[in-house]
């Protein structure tokens, strides 16, 4: 990556992982915007499988659990942030049908048509929106749901300054229409297509950060590559307040077909 900005895998897993664990969640999302997703999907009872990909801490998944009755399998590549999954899943009683794993979202450890319902807030970019649909279908059971949010550009036209950005970042950021051309393409009926509000991105992602960068520092005195990922989250932040008009993450809710 060149330029002023780097991806946040250029980083050490080590570092990023220390980094977000203290945080309820590692990208822009919110319990609200988590339980509106959920609304559109029916037919969940207390026999429903579910899994959470790239669940993190379990921030979305907390509030899955909160909302439906039957079992769910967090899957995260930190073994930090499974440990904090587990925790948090003891702490709220859930742990008879809420457990996370050690795991990676491009070998999942699913059987075909398990599944009812596929949950993924923030992280799908991982494997790729297009490959992630394709790919995970086939544990999902006939008109099962898959549920993610994902960057998208919300205008067909934007500065140079934040494409140019997102084409490093992350070179699959797209329209919100060719997302929802992809997931059709990918064998979904798309179900509902909405925008995360700002306060998903301020209140519940950047402002907690401020804390946890000021600590990160203290603590990490001297350590260049520690400095260098506060810059980066800093910089993201600024990038966001200056273009958030021309995209966000939008949360895409489709069923198999």
């Amino acid at each position: 990556m060149s330029g002023e900005n780097k991806s946040i895998h250029e980083f050490d897993f080590g570092l990023i992982c220390e980094y977000f664990s203290g945080m309820e969640r590692q990208g822009p999302g919110s319990p609200e915007v988590t339980v509106k997703a959920l609304s559109f999907i029916d037919n969940l009872t207390k026999d429903s499988t579910m899994a959470d990909i790239g669940c993190g801490t379990g921030g979305s998944t907390m509030v899955l659990a909160g909302h439906t009755t039957g079992e769910i399998t967090g899957i995260d590549l930190f073994p930090d942030f499974i440990d904090i999954f587990n925790e948090n899943s003891r702490r709220r009683n859930f742990q008879d049908r809420v457990r996370g794993i050690v795991g990676s979202m491009d070998n999942l450890p699913f059987q075909d048509e398990e599944l009812d319902l596929i949950w993924s807030e923030g992280a799908i970019y991982n494997i790729g929106f297009e490959r992630g649909l394709k790919e995970w279908r086939r544990f999902l059971k006939r008109e099962g749901f898959i549920a993610v949010s994902e960057a998208s550009w919300l205008t067909e036209t934007r500065p140079e300054e934040i494409a140019g950005f997102w084409r490093e970042a992350y070179p699959e950021i797209d329209t919100v229409a060719n997302k929802v051309g992809q997931m059709q393409k990918a064998g979904y009926i798309p179900i509902a297509v909405f925008v995360l509000p700002e306060n998903c991105w301020i209140e519940h992602f950047y402002v907690p950060q401020v804390m946890v960068q000021e600590k990160f520092l203290k603590k990490h005195a001297g350590n260049k590559a520690a400095e260098e990922l506060v810059k980066n989250e800093r910089h993201e932040a600024e990038l966001y307040h200056k273009f958030k008009k021309f995209y966000g993450y939008v949360f895409y809710v489709g069923k198999k077909f």
